[in-house]
């Protein structure tokens, strides 16, 4: 008996390429036997904080910790944000309080004042994004561009990154040590083609005047990252 098989189209492969999933996106270097506030194998505190203590790795990582020498991302990142001119950062020290709300209706306000002011929204709250629901765009997806990966845009000059539009299904659940959550954001920052002045493609810093930053409950990971 031949065995069935699925026939996908030409358009559905392309688009699985194109469409990236939340493990795709962000790489993963701390070991799986790592502690839950594990620095990185990178971090020039690999092996000596306080979130080393006990772990089976802490030996190793600290004869190499610093090796890799400066974060090259940094200076990427860096020269990504000069085309932005206002970042503002949205937390508080506990939960429950409003960021979301408050950052989403912002960025509504800020949009619609002006249709020729451009606002990106970036949601870091990586283990409980919330943005895309609260925004209006659940169950939306980004893709590959050539300067990176694009938001999604609610409005002609409002887009929205959060890893909330590269997981299956509104009920997964994103379970990451603090370095992995921190590569996600970093991520966020590096390869997200917010458009620029010119030319998307180009690789220019985007031309942004707002790029608000939702954060998760507390002072942490994220925050610090």
């Amino acid at each position: 008996m031949a065995e069935a098989v699925a026939a996908i189209s030409p358009e559905q492969q392309q688009q699985q390429q194109q469409t990236p999933s939340a493990s795709a996106f962000v790489g993963d270097r701390v070991p799986d036997n790592a502690n839950e506030h594990c620095p990185g194998p990178e971090s020039e505190s690999a092996g000596k904080a306080d979130g080393c203590a006990g772990c089976p790795n802490q030996e190793i990582c600290a004869s190499q910790a610093g090796i890799a020498g400066p974060d090259p991302d940094i200076a990427v990142i860096t020269e990504r944000l000069l085309g932005v001119k206002h970042k503002i950062l949205v937390l508080s020290g506990k939960g429950g309080v409003g960021k979301s709300t408050f950052t989403s209706q912002l960025a509504f306000a800020l949009a619609g004042d002006d249709e020729d002011r451009e606002v990106g929204v970036v949601d870091v709250d990586v283990c409980g994004p919330s943005i895309p629901t609260i925004m209006g765009c659940a169950r939306e997806e980004v893709h590959a561009s050539g300067g990176g990966w694009s938001p999604v845009f609610v409005r002609d000059n409002l887009g929205v990154m959060s890893i909330g539009f590269m997981l299956p299904d509104d009920d997964s659940a994103v379970i990451w040590r603090g370095p992995k959550k921190n590569g996600m954001i970093k991520q966020f920052l590096r390869d997200v083609d917010w458009g620029s002045s010119s030319n998307s493609d180009s690789g220019d810093p985007p031309n942004l005047d707002y790029l608000i930053f939702d954060t998760p409950p507390g002072t942490s990971d994220e925050h610090l990252s």
